[in-house]
């Protein structure tokens, strides 16, 4: 979609060496993601939340070095300031599937210095921050370099499509507030390709969401993301969960237009038990919820039915829970979390989150 052969540099006038500099937020998923097919394209649309606190610093600093037919890119790999060769492999082999869209990056000299606000592999979506906060600096390099992507709307769509091929959730982390990614009829201009900001539209009350995320464990998971995608391939559940993705997707945009936080309520605790359940559908089946996440999603129950206040719960990919609740009620929610769920979290950690404006250039 993307591949543009004529952006190579000049060798007879090179650019100045230089650094750029993205911060990315993770997101949460409200309507899941979860099976794809080709080169991570999404078997149903999803919806999701882009978060403000949990995110991903990354630093892309380059220089010319000329190597025009280069089939491997020059890369140095530090995370958290330390060399990392699991994450600089996946890099690498990222960076340079992408030559066909960003051929200049062959004739450069790449550093990456990149951290996150949160545990890594624990079920917060960093790979939505981090490949997101990467491929923004790549978009940002190209216009640097070429002055080829002006328009903000356009620089953000193709900063979605390349986050995406890196990590399919990713993409929906470019857009603030909220965005859709898979197409769909509910939301014009969605697309398989790249996720579209759906923000807004929505009621003021999801635009003051705050996203208390539990960390039952910051363990690495034992079954990464990409490894429940594909095992999606053989679930006997799996055509007929695409389809009630797309119906819940459809009444979920509908009750954030509205403001009905009920139903948006019910349609994310509903959304991450079907996730879970679809693991442990798998062949082989896997579990990654751990008892103290039900023991917090079981409390989260009895204090709304307590107290009817509007706080819901919701799981990505791993045993930490996210605590949706919107802003009006922060200090009842916060005192129901130091009282009885932190007991439950490694360490008493509570990562603080709302929904936020979406990336920012450093």
């Amino acid at each position: 979609m993307y591949e543009n052969p004529r952006l190579v540099l000049d060798s007879s006038n090179p650019p100045e060496p230089g650094s750029i500099v993205w911060r990315s937020p993770s997101n949460i998923a409200i309507v899941k993601y979860w099976g794809k097919y080709g080169l991570q394209l999404p078997r149903n649309p999803s919806l999701s939340l882009t978060l403000a606190s949990s995110f991903t610093d990354t630093q892309l600093e380059y220089e010319f070095r000329d190597e025009a037919h280069s089939k491997s890119v020059d890369l140095d790999f530090f995370f958290h300031q330390e060399t990392n060769e699991a994450f600089q492999a996946k890099t690498a082999a990222f960076l340079e599937s992408l030559f066909p869209v960003f051929p200049f990056l062959k004739q450069l000299k790449l550093t990456i210095r990149t951290g996150n606000s949160f545990p890594h592999s624990a079920g917060i979506a960093s790979s939505a921050s981090g490949m997101s906060a990467l491929a923004l600096c790549l978009c940002s390099l190209e216009d640097s370099l070429f002055g080829t992507l002006q328009d903000p709307a356009e620089f953000d769509r193709k900063a979605s499509f390349i986050a995406r091929l890196g990590s399919g959730s990713a993409c929906r982390s470019i857009f603030p507030h909220a965005a859709v990614w898979g197409r769909t009829q509910a939301v014009s201009g969605s697309s398989d390709e790249y996720a579209v900001p759906v923000g807004e539209q929505f009621h003021d009350v999801f635009r003051d969401l705050h996203d208390d995320i539990l960390i039952v464990s910051s363990d690495e998971k034992a079954v990464s993301s990409r490894d429940g995608h594909a095992l999606m391939d053989g679930n006997p559940f799996a055509e007929p969960r695409y389809a009630q993705a797309r119906q819940r997707l459809s009444t979920l945009y509908d009750a954030m237009r509205s403001g009905d936080l009920d139903t948006f309520g019910k349609i994310a605790e509903d959304e991450a038990l079907t996730l879970h359940a679809l693991m442990m559908c798998s062949n082989p089946s896997y579990m990654l919820m751990r008892p103290d996440s039900v023991a917090i999603m079981e409390k989260v129950r009895e204090y709304r039915a307590a107290t009817g206040h509007p706080v819901y719960f919701t799981l990505d990919a791993g045993p930490n829970v996210h605590l949706l609740y919107p802003g009006n009620i922060i200090h009842e929610v916060r005192a129901f979390i130091e009282d009885a769920l932190k007991k439950h979290c490694e360490n008493g950690y509570v990562q603080e989150d709302w929904v936020g404006e979406g990336p920012e250039e450093m």
